[in-house]
């Protein structure tokens, strides 16, 4: 049986790049990781090998890859977009971003990074799910809570939100309470979408979160993703629940976000990729 191909892991925050270290411990699995300053959590990726790397200092990332025989490359957890004057790019990294591409949007960044670590790194992208495929969302509701008739409807105003604006490549969600859209997200990301929208919230039933990806996203850089945070956030902002894309998001830490949202009164659901493509409702 053919060992799986040793694994870079370049690790931004919060605590998927754990999860994907803790993967490969498990498979006996050889990872590397890259961290980078001041985006990636020590105590997260002092679990593998590992280098610290300035997030502009491509031509170090990519060597230390090299002189560790690294062939598949993951890209894992949220990085704050630095500006170019902190991003200090060296050379390698100065001659992708003379294209333009730190002005463009999340996927178009993304979807370039991907581009270049593979034609002309020689590098294979993987997305995270294909190593942690028991985190991908399933479909229908998690918990005990189900949303009602209103619930839904606002779930399907949300997706068709998403829909109309996913070209643009601004965000990945949006937050619907009633009909109305509070809040669509942007550079500030999901948690503080949610708070921003807790200040809107209106009378009456609280709004719902919904979260895919966008259209033509690639899906490899940057799956969406929801946890205990999400739910804390979602908690406190009076939302009724959160509907995201079965299978193609990934739930950290499945148990504990169901049993904050079964404590709290909210619903967790899974939606079909067939109505994020436009061909129904949410069942």
């Amino acid at each position: 049986m053919r060992m799986a191909a040793k694994l870079g892991i370049l690790a931004g925050g919060g605590p998927l790049p754990g999860y994907l270290i803790e993967a490969c411990r498990s498979s006996g699995r050889d990872v590397f990781v890259i961290a980078f300053e001041g985006q990636a959590d020590a105590d997260v990726v002092n679990a593998a090998p590992h280098a610290w790397v300035r997030l502009g200092a491509a031509e170090d990332a990519l060597g230390r890859l090299r002189a560790e025989n690294v062939e598949e490359i993951v890209m894992a957890g949220p990085v704050r977009r630095p500006t170019l004057a902190e991003l200090r790019p060296d050379r390698r990294a100065a001659k992708f971003l003379a294209r333009g591409l730190l002005n463009k949007g999340d996927n178009g960044l993304l979807g370039a990074i991907v581009r270049t670590l593979e034609e002309q790194e020689g590098f294979r992208v993987v997305g995270a799910d294909t190593v942690l495929e028991y985190l991908r969302a399933p479909e229908g509701v998690f918990g005990q809570v189900e949303p009602d008739s209103g619930m839904r409807e606002d779930i399907d105003e949300g997706v068709r939100v998403l829909r109309e604006t996913g070209h643009l490549d601004i965000g990945q969600a949006v937050v619907v309470q009633q009909g109305i859209v509070l809040g669509l997200e942007a550079a500030e990301g999901t948690r503080r979408l949610i708070e921003r929208c807790g200040d809107l919230r209106r009378e009456g039933r609280g709004g719902v979160l919904v979260k895919l990806p966008k259209p033509g996203q690639e899906i490899r850089a940057d799956m969406p993703t929801i946890g205990p945070e999400t739910m804390s956030a979602a908690t406190q902002a009076g939302l009724s629940g959160i509907a995201v894309a079965a299978g193609s998001t990934l739930v950290i830490d499945r148990a504990g976000l169901v049993e904050s949202a079964d404590r709290a009164g909210l619903f967790v659901i899974g939606i079909r990729p067939a109505d994020i493509a436009g061909d129904g409702g949410t069942g």
